[in-house]
């Protein structure tokens, strides 16, 4: 049994490098691509539960230790660090001693912990969507994110954002006195106009639903939350630090529950006068299949109840297509790496949207709405 999950261990690390990693993070796809064919290794991760096995959390434990050994000369390779030293020849063999030496601690933590992921760069790609999904409600709309983690994009409303347009044209949302500034890429698609940018957004309450929702308040939380930013990517540490120091002035009520069975009781805490839009981003493959839908028909359920959008930025095959397969109008180009989706109901038929493709962390996204 172990070598089998041994010999899946190290395919799932194979694949990482070959197709999440390769040519975003250096260090990533040299770490992952050495440990899918080291036994020692890649079997560290046979500590966690199998649906927790993966490679994102052997680099994440690798990442804590280091950060609590700044001064080990492994850090050089870590920007998130303060280090500045590129892939070479020395790193490989530097993570494999550093995290063997340490496997009892590595193994307790991977017994322990989930990958844990709050992405704020994803706000500059919602915000559009939920800007539009508030402009249809006419009114104050309550936020519901499902798969929250510490909830920090639940605050995108008082974050400003910047959207570089190919033609040199730069487009501007949110206030404009804030700690947190994020840049997009945007493309419009021909035919597409600008997306609808507002000022501020009418934000009644919000509220976030997590299997496990993360303090982050609290510094060992939030060294977690770190540790699961891709190492050589410092920038997405320093949002995400700047943001969970932000949310400290406005702390949004997070609620620990399953996406599916607690979904309705989430929804009930919200006020029930006001437009609810619910937002998944990159919830939904942590989801079976069979949830997966569940989820999607739990949603139909309460919007007819009340006026309802799903803002969702996913990856296709796991969000659009339980809602509406094969309709034409979602038709696309979907080599790209995610989808920004909309959805809402009327008459217990949904109506879906793709509004843009976009990349995972927030970078940039082609805007596909007319």
């Amino acid at each position: 049994m172990s070598n089998d999950r041994l010999a899946e261990i190290k395919q799932r690390l194979q694949r990482f490098a070959e197709h999440e990693v390769a040519g975003a993070s250096p260090l990533y796809e040299h770490l992952a691509g050495h440990a899918a064919t080291d036994d020692d290794v890649a079997g560290l991760l046979l500590a966690a539960p199998d649906d927790q096995a993966k490679p994102t959390l052997l680099l994440a434990t690798a990442h804590r230790l280091v950060q609590a050994e700044p001064l080990h000369p492994l850090s050089r390779y870590y920007p998130t660090l303060g280090g500045f030293d590129g892939v070479d020849r020395e790193t490989w063999p530097l993570f494999r001693d550093f995290l063997l030496e340490r496997a009892e601690p590595a193994r307790a933590i991977m017994a322990t912990r989930s990958t844990q992921t709050n992405e704020v760069g994803r706000a500059a790609l919602l915000y559009p969507a939920v800007a539009l999904a508030a402009k249809q409600a006419t009114g104050k709309v309550a936020l519901l994110e499902v798969g929250c983690s510490a909830g920090l994009l639940l605050g995108l409303d008082r974050f400003n954002y910047r959207y570089q347009c190919a033609g040199g044209e730069q487009l501007t949302a949110g206030p404009t006195k804030t700690a947190i500034g994020l840049h997009c890429a945007l493309e419009l698609a021909p035919g597409a106009a600008a997306p609808h940018l507002p000022k501020k957004l009418p934000v009644a309450a919000r509220l976030g639903l997590d299997r496990e929702p993360v303090d982050a308040a609290d510094e060992e939380e939030l060294a977690w939350l770190e540790a699961c930013v891709w190492a050589d990517q410092p920038e997405r540490a320093r949002l995400l630090r700047s943001a969970a120091y932000e949310q400290r002035k406005h702390p949004p009520e997070l609620v620990a529950g399953d996406a599916v069975d607690d979904l309705r009781t989430a929804v009930d805490r919200l006020p029930a006068d006001a437009p609810l839009v619910v937002m998944t981003s990159h919830t939904l493959p942590y989801l079976a299949p069979e949830r997966r839908a569940a989820f999607v028909a739990e949603l139909a359920r309460l919007a007819g109840e009340r006026p309802l959008w799903w803002v969702s930025e996913e990856n296709y095959e796991v969000g659009l297509t339980h809602v509406a397969p094969g309709q034409e109008e979602l038709s696309y180009d979907r080599t790209a790496q995610c989808t920004l989706g909309m959805v809402s109901w009327s008459g217990g038929q949904p109506l879906a949207r793709v509004l843009a493709t976009t990349a995972p962390h927030g970078q940039r996204m082609a805007w596909l709405a007319g």
